[in-house]
Formats: C-alpha cells, sequence, structure tokens
C-alpha cells in the first residue's frame, strides 16, 4: 500500500473550467511516464472545482513527482487558469482498500 499522498485543490477562473479540464487530462501521459507514481489522479470536484490526488510509496518518488513536469506545468499555468494558487497537501495514508 502507498504510504504517501498529494492533495492539490484547484479552483478554474470563470470561463476557464474546460480549460482546466483539458490541462488535468493532457498531464496523463506525462504521470505515466513517472515511475515513483502509483496512482494519479484528475477530479472534478464540482462546478469549477478540480482538484489532483496522487500516490507515492517513498519521500523520493512524492519529491521526483514535485520536481516533475506536471508540477512545473501546473505552476506555469497557475495565473492563467486558477483564480487561486494551487496548494499543495503532503499527507500521509493510513489505510486503503
Amino acid at each position: 500500500m502507498p504510504k504517501l499522498a498529494l492533495y492539490v485543490p484547484l479552483k478554474a477562473k470563470a470561463g476557464k473550467e474546460s480549460d482546466v479540464a483539458d490541462f488535468l487530462t493532457s498531464a496523463l501521459p506525462l504521470v505515466q511516464a513517472e515511475p515513483g507514481t502509483v496512482t494519479w489522479y484528475a477530479i472534478q470536484e464540482g462546478p469549477g472545482a478540480y482538484a489532483i490526488f496522487d500516490t507515492f510509496d517513498t519521500e523520493e518518488d512524492r519529491q521526483a513527482h514535485l520536481d516533475g513536469k506536471v508540477a512545473a506545468a501546473l505552476m506555469d499555468k497557475a495565473d492563467e487558469l486558477f483564480s487561486e494558487p494551487p496548494q499543495i497537501h503532503k499527507l500521509t495514508l493510513l489505510a486503503a482498500k
């Protein structure tokens, strides 16, 4: 079971909702190339509300993801797509099925 996770809630700027959804969908191939990212989810939580949730076995894998192409693209697009800067929450997983 992965022990570590990231949760990144994202709030789209008005009128940018489809751009955020497209951006998240387009990030999948980049994440698939990361051997240390166990799972990665792009989520729509509600109108204009999105999130990323991903899991990792080690802190090194999590840090590699944070230093990778998806995180860089997210920060590059933040001013254009999001109404507030992305907040990256580092989580410890206690149980999973």
